[in-house]
């Protein structure tokens, strides 16, 4: 892999930042949305001037953005050297599947033998945003639109903060999910398992919606070394 100096700085955004918002949370976000969608791969220099100049902001809502960043180890910090995009760090992928399933199981279950009024057409309108993503090949726009049929679960159940937790640690099975998801085949496979899960709800089969689920959201991690072989240079172990 080459070394953080060896690669040219990416352009970032050149959009402004809202000023009725607060500049670092606005800066945090959108590099995370660059590093997670792979607009910004691993190995990518972020060079703290630059973003500065891009951003339209002083060096300190950037310092606090690239700090949040390396929380959630989606950035590496050589000191007196470099920032540069992380690699896809595939225990962190294990453990935040591990989160998010245990979460999920039961937060189908709970849907599955209780659901209000208007939960089944919400996540089929989803899901249909979806289908339109996939036929246009807009693998962005189909990620945000899984994010959000995802969210709707925890939002039915009460769990905003679960929702928000989940995200914090989801970057690495993120970058996974988004290298595997061109291959033939792969979106159709999730609106067909999304219906079935929305399907085990609206029957109220706790015990299939929460096999479909299973299902669902093991299926990245079941292509792990097919994704190493085709990227090694953006994974490690």
């Amino acid at each position: 892999m080459p070394s953080p100096s060896s690669r040219r700085a990416p352009t970032v955004t050149t959009e402004r930042l809202d000023r009725d918002r607060q500049a670092a949370p606005q800066v945090f976000e959108r590099l995370r949305n660059q590093i997670v969608s792979l607009a910004l791969p691993p190995g990518s220099p972020l060079s703290r001037v630059t973003l500065a100049q891009q951003f339209g902001v002083s060096s300190t809502p950037v310092r606090d953005a690239l700090m949040r960043l390396e929380e959630e180890g989606l950035v590496d910090v050589f000191p007196q050297h470099a920032t540069v995009v992380s690699q896809v760090d595939a225990l962190r992928a294990q453990q935040a599947h591990f989160l998010r399933l245990s979460l999920e199981l039961e937060i189908v279950r709970a849907l599955a033998l209780d659901h209000e009024d208007g939960l089944i057409e919400r996540l089929n309108g989803t899901i249909a945003l979806q289908r339109q993503h996939a036929k246009a090949g807009d693998f962005e726009s189909f990620s945000a639109a899984d994010n959000v049929f995802h969210q709707q679960l925890y939002d039915a159940t009460g769990n905003h903060e679960l929702w928000k937790l989940v995200r914090s640690r989801s970057g690495h099975i993120d970058r996974l999910r988004r290298l595997h998801l061109p291959t033939p085949g792969k979106a159709q496979e999730i609106i067909s398992l999304h219906r079935l899960i929305v399907k085990a709800i609206e029957d109220r089969k706790p015990d299939e919606a929460q096999a479909r689920l299973r299902k669902h959201l093991s299926g990245t991690l079941g292509y792990l070394d097919q994704i190493r072989k085709q990227f090694p240079q953006y994974l490690r172990d």
